[in-house]
């Protein structure tokens, strides 16, 4: 090798060394630089937990009290509600003036202006909540529907502030500030999407498959409610697709509905058949199809015990021992409400089973099945059993008398 080409390599590994050092520099000191920007996310803490009970269709009651008021008040556990609400009929009770305003709310009745009760807490197990500013509702119907006076609705204002675990097990409602949890193993996370209320894609499929997006609605006592826009424009049911008449409460007020079942229902890595559907005519828009086709109910996600961490728009299902329970599949076409005191006749379906039987709005129930208890959730509960004869002892103005009734199936 000649002299010139000799120094020219030891010239060339020389800067080639320079370089390799250089870059190595530049790397670590910009990694460096990237460590140092990397907060790490504190642990979330165990803050308290509560029980609930469970009402027809699954819907969630908790106890809590409100800010100044000794007494236990009952709120419905609800992520299909954007804020959190307050039952007017309690605030004539508890002495509580509301503020009106021009605001609207939407419910599946109708469409109603809501005063507020600004700056209030609410007592929940341990902890307190506090600025609250909550909307006043008529609650009188669900109270009725439930049999037990229903004082709010806890939603996005409470759900957004924490981590909350749903364990349908053991009914407790445990509450968790934010921060890093340990999801246990067996489950599956949702990611979805969380203005006030969370929107969460599934898999429907009957004479035709749809890929849909529907609001996750812990507050709602059905499985699964389409639209009837998204029904008919989907065409994902025969056109003689049996369907039965049937009626459903919520904010605002009834509504009514048919009631029928689809054959496939997916959910994350899971599938549920024959699941028990309600479609309606969504007149006031709450579905807001066709950006939305529907909502999923709490008899549905009431099988899983379920982790809501609204901060990472993270949920995460487990599927629990409810899992696997059969859905209900009665039909009565019979609405009971509890008024004054009394279980009491709202509402009787044309050609229904208690159409035949021969119902009246207003009949007063006394007893089912020689069960004078006047426990509403039990009657209801006798209701579901398909096949079953019942019969009712029914009080008059002109006085008492005896109906029977089958429990028809809606499949």
């Amino acid at each position: 090798m000649n002299t010139n080409n000799h120094t020219n390599l030891r010239f060339s590994l020389f800067f080639f060394r320079k370089f390799i050092l250089f870059s190595l520099l530049l790397f670590l000191s910009c990694h460096f630089s990237r460590a140092q920007k990397i907060t790490v996310t504190p642990r979330s803490k165990f803050l308290t937990q509560i029980p609930f009970t469970t009402f027809t269709g699954g819907v969630m009651v908790v106890k809590v009290r409100l800010g100044g008021y000794p007494d236990t008040l009952n709120f419905i556990l609800d992520t299909g509600s954007g804020g959190i609400s307050l039952d007017s009929g309690t605030c004539v009770r508890l002495n509580i003036t509301p503020t009106p305003s021009d605001n609207l709310i939407i419910g599946i009745g109708g469409v109603r202006k809501v005063s507020y009760v600004k700056n209030q807490s609410l007592f929940i197990g341990d902890i307190e909540v506090d600025s609250l500013n909550m909307h006043v509702s008529d609650y009188e119907v669900l109270s009725s529907v439930y049999g037990d006076r229903i004082d709010g609705i806890i939603g996005y204002s409470f759900f957004s502030r924490y981590i909350v675990k749903v364990d349908y097990d053991s009914s407790i409602v445990s509450i968790f500030s934010k921060g890093y949890i340990k999801y246990p193993r067996g489950g599956f996370f949702m990611r979805p999407a969380i203005v006030n209320i969370p929107i969460e894609s599934a898999r429907v499929r009957d004479e035709k498959t749809s890929n849909s997006r529907f609001y996750f609605d812990t507050g709602a006592g059905l499985c699964l409610l389409f639209s009837s826009d998204f029904a008919r424009d989907s065409a994902i049911f025969s056109g003689d697709k049996k369907m039965l008449a049937t009626q459903a409460q919520g904010m605002g007020g009834k509504a009514n509905m048919k009631i029928t079942t689809i054959k496939e229902f997916r959910f994350g890595p899971y599938r549920f058949r024959n699941v028990p559907t309600h479609i309606f005519d969504d007149v006031y828009g709450i579905t807001d199809y066709p950006r939305l086709d529907g909502l999923i109910g709490n008899d549905v996600l009431r099988r899983f015990n379920i982790i809501l961490n609204y901060e990472k728009k993270t949920f995460y299902l487990t599927p629990n021992s409810h899992f696997r329970d059969p859905f209900d599949y009665s039909y009565t076409g019979l609405g009971l409400y509890w008024t004054d005191g009394r279980i009491v006749v709202g509402d009787v379906m044309k050609d229904s089973p208690a159409g035949q039987a021969g119902f009246k709005v207003d009949d007063v129930v006394i007893g089912i099945n020689n069960n004078l208890s006047q426990n509403l959730q039990l009657y209801k509960s006798m209701m579901q059993n398909v096949g079953e004869k019942l019969k009712f002892l029914i009080s008059r103005p002109e006085g008492l008398l005896e109906l029977n009734m089958r429990v028809k199936s809606i499949l």
